[in-house]
C-alpha cells in the first residue's frame, strides 16, 4: 500500500490554466489568449482578466476574431441571446497588435517608458 502525503493538487507541478480560443477552437494557456467580456452590451477586452461575469477567450489575431464572428461564438460562449457587434473589439485588437509590433503608437508618448536607476 502506498502512503500519500497530501492532496494530489499539492503534489503536482503548477501549470497555467488552459482555455479554448472561441475563434480557431485551439486550446492554449491563458497567457497566450485574451479574455473578452460583455460590458453594457458591447464586447470588450479584459486585459487584466478581472472583470466580473463570464468571459470568452481569443487569440490576439484578427483571423481568430473573424472566425469567431462567422460562427457567432461570442454569444454562445457568453451565454447571451442574439448576435453581438464586435466592431469595438476589432479596433481594440488592431490597436493592441499595432502596439505589440512596435510600428508606432496612436498616442505619442504613452508607450515610451523611462527606466529609473535603482541605485
Amino acid at each position: 500500500m502506498v502512503q500519500r502525503s497530501g492532496p494530489a493538487s499539492a503534489r503536482l507541478p503548477r501549470t497555467n490554466p488552459v482555455r479554448t480560443c472561441v475563434g480557431c477552437r485551439v486550446r492554449a494557456e491563458t497567457g497566450e489568449l485574451l479574455r473578452v467580456v460583455l460590458v453594457d452590451g458591447d464586447l470588450a477586452l479584459d486585459l487584466r482578466r478581472r472583470a466580473a461575469g463570464r468571459g470568452a477567450w481569443l487569440h490576439p489575431e484578427l483571423s481568430c476574431l473573424d472566425k469567431a464572428e462567422r460562427r457567432r461564438a461570442f454569444a454562445r460562449a457568453l451565454r447571451v441571446p442574439g448576435p453581438l457587434d464586435a466592431g469595438a473589439l476589432r479596433s481594440d485588437l488592431e490597436q493592441l497588435a499595432h502596439r505589440v509590433t512596435g510600428s508606432g503608437s496612436s498616442r505619442p508618448g504613452l508607450d515610451e517608458r523611462k527606466q529609473v536607476d535603482p541605485s
